[in-house]
């Protein structure tokens, strides 16, 4: 009985002694888990704007457990902080440093708001801090360095910011450090070398800088790791090492936009995992390596923009996973290997701005059925386009204008039905031998999805057919001037509701401008000069409310401008000299506001200027020489501040120079000769201080020339008769 009274009071004791221990235990719990309430209460009051209100309002608040906060996770265990997720919520204010208080914080992920000034060193007190991903806010200043005290830091990202200053050395003390990205900030000087102490780097990206220096010949050595090193947009410099190839599990390799020397290296293929190689607008020489070919698992190839020569080897045609390939303005000479249009993976070619020649490859067995953009402008190309490219079924893109390409465009080129762009300027290129219609052109039409169509100086001749109207839907750009048409514009014309910029100058089309011009209502632009057109200006032109340019020079056009023209209120270039247009000029014209040049010149205009010729506040410039206008030059024209060239000669103007002439600020060119202006010169001509070219000759003006200011400077030409 004494044994079992005994145990039960040991069992009381032991209760009461675990009891105080949980008493005693409680206010430190309570303690820690206030020091994190607190720590967040604190960086919620910097928060300056929450768009949602879910921080600064409805969740965050003291009677709801912070455990239990939007974006807060806890550990289970302990009920501390161990993740602070707050991305993509628009938040902008300063970033409290009582961040730093948050001792069990594992992830701090603030990406995509906008958060500014400088990034807290009190970060660095985060040691379970694992994940630090700041990008994409506002932060300034320099990084600190003590964030090096993150000792288990794995991820840091503070790209696309405002930093300032150079990397951190200290950050080669990291002992854990994955991946850095500090891309998109203005960071200067050199890469430290003390990152190569980092020898779990497996990802470094500093895309967008200002870096400068080398890259160590140790590099690999020193991060064995390596799987992504993307350098690109800085200013770094000095050759290639050759010892870049010993990085073995490197997956991509970003050097574009630096001012890097040397050749590629010949055993770039003990890269055999590398998917990505970006090394384009450097200062590279010598030639693209052969054991290129043996890279399988190569996904993107640029070089574009250096001094690569030599020839493209046919061993790039192994690369059977290749997407995309640009060796774009380089100085590459030879044909175009046969086993480069064999390969099946291919998205994007570019070749454009080198020296290649040759043909294009002919077999009919070659296939780059998902190829989408082929660049080949610029360089020596001849032969004709080969039919087989109708099977490049997801072309989107052709371009390969400036070349010596020469045959009818292929009439198959209409199969290709995802095509957008394509421009053939500048070749030998025909329409069909057979036909007087540019038959092309309807082939092209059933490519639905066709909006530009560059044809530049190309001797095409033929018409332009009636099945024009079948680009509905599509066309916003025809591009073709230069190019020997000839014939009446089809009325059908007027079917390209989409059409922005018509461009048809250097030609020979006859015949009246269409009133179903007016049809083409979302035109910009309208060059039709330089042909053989006849008839008036349709009134129906004025529908084209979205006009910005009309260009009708040299043709054999009649008639008056339409009073209408003022509803073309977007009216920037109305160019209609050397044509055979009489009448007066529509008072409607002058009060075009957005009109920058105007040029009626060498035509037979007649009747005078209105008093109210100010309205047009952007002209640069006004041309009307060669005409019959009479009457006098308004004084109102002092309110055109932007005129910087005034042509008012050989026609029958009277009276005086006005005064206000000499508010011109900005005149350079002033030609009033041939005219019966009389009386004195205007001493107000003085202030003209940028004229270059002044020509009063050929009046009846008289008195003495003013000396000061720009007559003095220059030439000028003064006749009496």
């Amino acid at each position: 009985m004494t044994s079992l009274i005994m145990e039960k009071l040991f069992l009381l004791a032991f209760l009461d002694l675990l009891l105080a221990f949980l008493l005693m235990s409680q206010p430190a719990i309570c303690s820690s888990n206030f020091t994190d309430q607190d720590a967040l209460l604190h960086f919620k009051s910097a928060i300056e704007v929450d768009p949602t209100n879910m921080v600064k309002g409805r969740n965050w608040t003291a009677e709801a457990n912070f455990c239990e906060w939007i974006g807060v996770v806890c550990s289970n265990r302990r009920q501390r902080v161990a993740a602070l997720d707050l991305s993509y919520m628009g938040l902008q204010g300063r970033l409290s440093p009582y961040l730093g208080n948050l001792s069990f914080l594992a992830s701090l992920d603030l990406r995509s708001n906008s958060f500014y000034g400088p990034i807290p060193p009190e970060i660095g007190h985060l040691s379970r801090l694992k994940e630090l991903i700041l990008q994409s806010n506002q932060f300034e200043g320099n990084i600190p360095p003590n964030l090096v005290q993150c000792r288990n830091l794995e991820v840091m990202t503070l790209a696309l910011n405002q930093l300032t200053g150079g990397i951190p050395r200290e950050f080669g003390g990291f002992p854990e450090l994955q991946q850095l990205f500090l891309s998109y900030n203005p960071l200067q000087g050199q890469i430290p070398s003390s990152l190569g102490n980092i020898s779990t780097l497996q990802v470094i990206v500093l895309v967008m800088n200002n870096l400068a220096g080398s890259l160590p010949s140790d590099l690999c050595y020193r991060w064995p790791n390596i799987q992504r090193l993307s350098l690109a947009y800085n200013q770094l410099s000095g050759l290639l090492p050759e010892t870049l190839t010993q990085c073995k599990e490197l997956l991509e390799l970003s050097l574009s936009f630096n001012h890097f020397q040397g050749s590629i290296p010949r055993d770039i293929d003990s890269l055999q995992k590398l998917q990505k190689l970006y090394l384009g607008t450097n200062n590279l020489t010598g030639t693209i390596p052969r054991a290129i070919g043996n890279m399988s698992s190569l996904h993107l190839l640029y070089t574009e923009h250096n001094s690569i020569g030599g020839n493209i080897p046919s061993e790039i045609g192994k690369l059977v996973n290749l997407n995309s390939m640009s060796l774009e303005d380089n100085l590459l000479t030879g044909e175009i290997p046969q086993e480069v249009f064999n390969i099946s993976s291919l998205q994007l070619l570019s070749l454009m701005d080198n020296s290649l020649s040759g043909s294009l490859p002919s077999s009919s067995e070659l296939s780059l059925p998902k190829l989408e953009k082929l660049y080949l402008a610029n360089n020596g190309f001849g032969g004709n386009i080969p039919q087989y490219f109708s099977n490049f079924s997801s072309l989107v893109i052709f371009y390969a204008g400036n070349n010596r390409l020469s045959g009818p465009i292929p009439m198959n080129l209409g199969n290709l039905k995802n095509l957008r762009y394509f421009a053939v300027q500048s070749n030998q290129l025909t329409g069909e031998t057979y036909g007087s219609e540019l038959g092309f052109l309807s082939a092209l039409s059933n490519c639905q999805s066709l909006q530009t169509l560059v044809l530049e100086e190309n001797p095409l001749g033929g018409f332009i057919p009636e099945s024009i109207k079948n680009f509905s839907s599509s066309l916003q750009i025809l591009f073709a001037p230069n190019c020997q048409i000839r014939g009446h514009i089809p009325t059908q014309m007027g079917f390209l509701k989409n059409l922005t910029f018509l461009q048809l100058s250097d030609n020979d089309l006859d015949g009246n401008i269409p009133s179903s011009i007016g049809g083409l209502e979302s035109l910009q632009r309208l060059h039709l000069d330089n042909n053989h057109l006849e008839g008036p200006i349709p009134d129906e032109i004025c529908n084209l409310t979205n006009l910005g340019e009309l260009l009708l020079r040299q043709n054999r056009i009649s008639g008056l401008i339409p009073n209408c023209i003022g509803n073309l209120s977007s009216l920037q270039k109305f160019l209609v000299s050397s044509n055979n247009m009489t009448s007066v000029i529509p008072v409607s014209l002058w009060s075009l506001q957005q009109l920058i040049f105007l040029n009626l010149s060498l035509n037979s205009f007649n009747g005078g200027l209105p008093l109210d010729m100010g309205k047009m506040t952007a002209i640069q410039s006004i041309d009307l020489s060669w005409n019959r206008l009479t009457s006098t030059i308004p004084s109102s024209i002092q309110e055109l501040k932007s005129l910087s060239s005034l042509n008012f000669s050989r026609n029958l103007f009277q009276g005086s120079i006005p005064q206000s002439i000499g508010d011109l600020k900005g005149l350079d060119f002033l030609d009033l000769s041939y005219n019966e202006l009389s009386d004195a010169i205007p001493e107000s001509m003085e202030g003209l201080t940028y004229l270059q070219h002044l020509n009063l000759s050929f009046n009846k003006l008289s008195g003495k020339i003013p000396n000061g200011g720009p007559f003095g400077n220059f030439s000028a030409l003064f006749h009496w008769k």
